[in-house]
């Protein structure tokens, strides 16, 4: 039985969700007009149960490019409604359209000639009447057993804000580098912000030989160096890398390998990548050819080496 009413909610709320893309037509296109066309900011207002789902949805608004805050009804008839502006629009959420707070609200918004949308269950409501577009986010029941407590209609409410705000992003063009710079301490941040110029080692902290070096200068670079890998630069020109690896394969099919030379030992024509791109390519660049490190060069040729990337520098600054 418990299941079976389990499945019961899930049902109803995603009728209620599936109801609302049917009826998505003008006034929603109406909608979509007043948010691109804001100046200020996006106040989405509500109390209660519609005001924590108007918490979310100004919280969406707010992470995909539209500035938005929230604002609790009977705190904006308190002094907060100072908040607002004439550039502002409000998108009010309230499944009856009778909630007192936000009836109260209105002769306020109009003084200050502030848009409003109305999210509403009830198209016939005094908000919906007094609103300069309506949302129709009505459901047939709600999934309490009781058709009391607020469930498919704050679903409902949820999911017709998260269309607003997705619509009103690809309207603008927003990508996913501006995400990623509202989000700089997220995954997505550090996938898309950071570059190799960021996080690459520099002038002395390359590790470099000329290419007579010998192998014991080789490992002294290397092993002081502590990257693994040492460039091999002729004349101020990159002519290859040697790893750590590059030595153990030497050293197992060479019995002479301590008398050669850097250029014997080095890998021509090496991996590089440039230090505009991002620290993302970098690691895709890295597990694509199973190398734990890339020269860094400003020149398409790769021969103007400005820096060393290691994996482990992309690991510790959390580009995964």
């Amino acid at each position: 039985m418990t299941i079976e009413r389990a499945k019961r909610v899930l049902q109803i709320e995603a009728e209620a969700i599936s109801a609302l893309a049917g009826r998505l037509g003008p006034e929603f296109v109406k909608a979509l007009d007043l948010l691109a066309a804001c100046s200020g900011k996006v106040a989405v207002t509500g109390i209660g149960k519609s005001g924590i789902i108007a918490q979310k949805i100004a919280s969406t608004f707010a992470s995909t490019g539209t500035p938005a805050f929230f604002l609790h009804s009977a705190e904006g008839l308190h002094g907060d409604i100072g908040m607002l502006t004439g550039n502002d629009l409000v998108l009010a959420v309230s499944n009856s359209g009778e909630t007192e707070e936000l009836i109260r609200l209105i002769p306020v918004l109009k003084r200050l000639a502030v848009k409003i949308i109305a999210l509403v269950g009830r198209t016939a409501s005094t908000l919906a009447k007094a609103s300069d577009v309506v949302l129709d986010a009505s459901v047939k029941e709600e999934a309490c057993p009781l058709n009391l407590a607020p469930t498919a209609s704050t679903t409902a409410a949820l999911a017709l804000g998260d269309a607003l705000a997705l619509a009103l992003l690809e309207r603008r063009g927003f990508q996913a580098e501006d995400f990623a710079r509202l989000h700089p301490s997220g995954a997505l941040g550090r996938r898309l912000l950071l570059r190799v110029s960021d996080l690459m080692h520099q002038g002395a902290e390359i590790p470099s030989v000329p290419p007579a070096a010998s192998v014991r200068q080789v490992i002294v670079e290397m092993s002081g160096k502590m990257l693994g890998h040492t460039a091999v630069v002729d004349e101020g020109k990159l002519a290859g890398v040697i790893s750590d690896g590059d030595l153990r394969r030497s050293l197992e099919r060479d019995g002479e390998f301590l008398r050669r030379a850097a250029r014997e030992l080095m890998t021509r024509r090496p991996k590089f990548i440039a230090p505009s791109e991002l620290a993302a390519t970098a690691l895709e660049q890295m597990q694509r050819h199973a190398i734990t490190g890339l020269l860094v060069c400003d020149d398409p040729a790769g021969e103007h080496l400005v820096g060393f990337l290691h994996l482990h520098d992309l690991l510790k600054a959390g580009v995964t």
